[in-house]
């Protein structure tokens, strides 16, 4: 990805990111900017400060939930048609039908904005919404919303089209109404950087059910995930400094055959309920919790900050909010680190086999840990010759 320098940008709570990530020595996150519409994200300094800052996220176009239709073009769908937008603008499509894909293939500059009223798609083997070419592409949900791919993807040879809804494109998510997805594959699939701000969503993917490449960075909205894999999971394969997961507000339900929640770089949560039963609950390399009323339910690690970005040092810290772990019968253990943990403040309640396991050192400077009912005054290691508790 083409990276830009960024200047000073106030006006964002999470949105059209283009992450691209600074090397560390704690610097973070800078977010490619569009001079219109921008986006960044401050760097790391320390423990306490935060790793992305809400509010340089989000542009005022992506938080605003409704769209301006004076000018819109108008879409009823037939089944068998093929939709292409090819011109800046905004479009209001409606209807039912199959075998239906809505292409997107404008100029490199230009910002589409889809309001899906009361739409209903259902495709054998093609995604119902496909973005190849855009500067940003909103999707804005009005009233009830359902896209459905029955069959595998078909096969194709330049490009792997695994999602109903995928694009190439930064793709913002927004609106008062609903969208409900249902994936022989992939969810919502964003090859840039996805952005939700508003709408109730409703996934069931036999693999993950929102997949980004760059970064997902999530104001508000009401999300039931259902995945055989992740329910969202951030990763690219070709930059580890990419994979940015930010959650700033929302309610989460999440089922999980794997992760519940996966950043391969930086993992934040300021706000939001988030209830996830998984195989793992959460998994990035530096993740933080600043606030928030969290319910972990899960096989194997509740919380795992691991090595999965070289770029970052495996940290799991939390700051604030509520934070309620409940552990299978396994090994696992509750918040499980490859590095650092530093506890500052907030409620941290686990029961299982193992509270924490970490392979550096610990900070618990404030905050209350309960360990299958009783209060701790330290941070214990399963490990056998973990490091000591070093204090503040």
């Amino acid at each position: 990805m083409k990276r830009i320098n960024t200047t000073s940008l106030a006006k964002r709570i999470a949105a059209g990111l283009a992450v691209s990530l600074c090397a560390l020595s704690f610097t973070g996150c800078t977010f490619e900017t569009d001079t219109s519409d921008s986006a960044t994200v401050p760097s790391i300094s320390s423990s306490k400060s935060r790793l992305m800052d809400a509010t340089e996220l989000f542009t005022e176009r992506d938080m605003t939930q409704s769209a301006d239709t004076s000018q819109a073009k108008h879409i009823a769908v037939t089944d068998g048609q093929e939709i292409t937008i090819t011109e800046e603008g905004v479009y209001v499509i409606r209807g039912q039908a199959s075998d239906v894909t809505i292409t997107v293939q404008a100029n490199a500059q230009d910002k589409i904005q889809l309001v899906l009223d009361n739409l209903s798609l259902t495709n054998q083997e093609k995604p119902c919404i496909y973005s190849k070419k855009a500067k940003k592409v909103f999707i804005t949900l009005t009233g009830s919303n359902t896209l459905a791919v029955t069959n595998r993807f078909a096969a194709d040879v330049s490009n792997h089209i695994d999602g109903v809804i995928f694009s190439k494109n930064n793709l913002v998510c927004n609106g008062t109404g609903s969208l409900t997805i249902t994936s022989p594959e992939n969810g919502i699939v964003c090859k840039d950087n996805l952005t939700i701000t508003g709408g109730t969503y409703s996934i069931t993917a036999a693999s993950k059910s929102i997949e980004a490449n760059d970064s997902v960075s999530i104001a508000d909205g009401i999300f039931s995930l259902k995945a055989g894999t992740d329910g969202i999971h951030v990763e690219n394969n070709d930059d580890d400094t990419l994979g940015c997961l930010y959650i700033g507000g929302g309610h989460f339900t999440v089922q999980a055959g794997d992760d519940g929640l996966h950043a391969n770089s930086l993992f934040q949560i300021d706000s939001g309920a988030i209830h996830v039963t998984a195989r793992e609950g959460m998994e990035g390399t530096y993740i933080q919790i600043n606030n928030g009323d969290l319910h972990i339910n899960a096989q194997d690690d509740g919380i795992n900050a691991a090595h999965k970005s070289k770029s970052y040092s495996p940290t799991a810290e939390i700051n604030g909010g509520s934070v309620t772990i409940r552990m299978g019968q396994g090994e696992g253990d509750g918040i499980d680190c490859n590095g650092d943990i530093i506890i500052n403040g907030g409620i941290i309640d686990i029961i299982g086999r193992y509270a924490f396991d970490y392979d550096g050192n610990v900070r618990y400077n404030g905050g209350t840990i309960l360990f299958n009912g009783h209060q701790l005054d330290s941070i214990p290691n399963q490990k056998n010759g973990g490091a000591p508790d070093i204090g503040s």
